[in-house]
């Protein structure tokens, strides 16, 4: 599994594929590689129930224990500013999950109250943070690892606003693959290069 790291990558993959493990792996060969380097970890999950804060908590527990110089910086909606912020020459950028940041504009609490102006102001946001972060992603002067997950591949979703929600990840999933030099797709924790550039 192990690659040089591209100067930007997307992981994708389904669900324990083991995206977030080849994101580890780049992080952990990168800050092997000089003692310059640095790792930042941009998570995206926020803790909305008890079972979700026991997951973040258990990935940072083992996150911390496989690539001990990974930082991490929790973020779910801000993305082009954190890596306009934290992008260095000497810094690795990974960004985990594209998944939950589309669902954290997409879905956000309380957004069941929202009236149809401030759904439609809403997504106008979400079009512009997704055209700003593509450009932050081309811009930057370190390297950008993306994780995202592959959820096109099953049954057509039966309520409207799931299929919506799987349209806009796979529009999003397409454009990040158009901005990264290398396109990966994870299965059974194996890797399948989809696109390598340089």
């Amino acid at each position: 599994m192990n690659a040089p790291v591209a100067r930007s990558e997307l992981i994708l993959g389904g669900q324990k594929s083991g995206k977030s493990r080849r994101a580890e792996l780049l992080a952990r060969q990168w800050l092997q590689a000089a003692p310059a380097h640095r790792a930042l970890l941009i998570a995206t999950a926020q803790p909305w129930d008890d079972e979700m804060r026991a997951r973040i908590a258990r990935h940072q527990h083992d996150r911390a224990a496989r690539v001990p110089g990974l930082a991490t910086l929790e973020e779910p909606r801000d993305l082009t500013a954190v890596i306009a912020r934290h992008s260095t020459p000497h810094t690795l950028l990974v960004v985990d999950c594209l998944t939950l940041w589309l669902t954290n504009w997409a879905m956000p609490a309380g957004a069941d109250t929202l009236n149809s102006e401030q759904k439609e102001a809403l997504e106008r946001d979400w079009q512009a943070q997704s055209a700003l972060f593509f450009v932050a992603i081309e811009r930057a002067p370190g390297p950008v690892v993306l994780v995202g997950n592959e959820i096109g591949l099953g049954v057509i979703p039966m309520g409207r606003e799931v299929r919506a929600f799987v349209d806009a990840l796979g529009l999003l999933n397409q454009q990040a693959a158009q901005a990264c030099q290398r396109v990966t797709l994870m299965a059974a924790g194996l890797p399948l290069t989809l696109k390598e550039i340089g």
